[in-house]
């Protein structure tokens, strides 16, 4: 009896550990507080703004940035900004300008590729204070 007990529990653990691991494909974004950083108005802008700014600004961003980074982006871009190979290596993006085109273009609108969507459109999900936040926290990551 004790014997079946015992096999009973671990078909129970057994059971559990594999929902925990399809849990894992359910991609839920989680919101980024971007208190104290300043709010960079309605139009979208073409470049990254704490980055023009510099000093604490900057500074907060990165951080802020690096915690939204986790939570939402490294599960397909890798922690530390080090992709695995499946998702770009955010890390090679451009410097300055060019790359933030590229970025917020990206994280607004997402990519598709023969209809099969590659990354979702975040445009709904973040505001921009918390998209060049994530802007600013890749670009401090060293490239090598």
């Amino acid at each position: 009896m004790r014997v079946m007990k015992m096999a009973g529990a671990a078909g129970l653990v057994l059971a559990a550990s594999a929902t925990l691991v399809l849990a894992h494909g359910d991609v839920v974004p989680q919101p980024v507080d971007t208190a104290g950083l300043d709010p960079v108005g309605a139009e979208w802008l073409a470049e990254n703004p704490y980055r023009v700014k510099g000093g604490e600004q900057y500074e907060l961003a990165k951080k802020i940035g690096a915690s939204a980074y986790n939570q939402n982006c490294a599960r397909c871009h890798g922690l530390e900004v080090i992709s695995g190979g499946v998702a770009p290596d955010l890390r090679f993006l451009d410097d300055g300008a060019a790359g933030d085109e590229w970025f917020l273009d990206r994280i607004r609108h997402g990519y598709s590729q023969n209809g099969a969507v590659k990354m979702p459109p975040f445009e709904t999900v973040f505001n921009q204070e918390a998209m060049w936040a994530i802007r600013s926290y890749i670009e401090s990551v060293p490239k090598e």
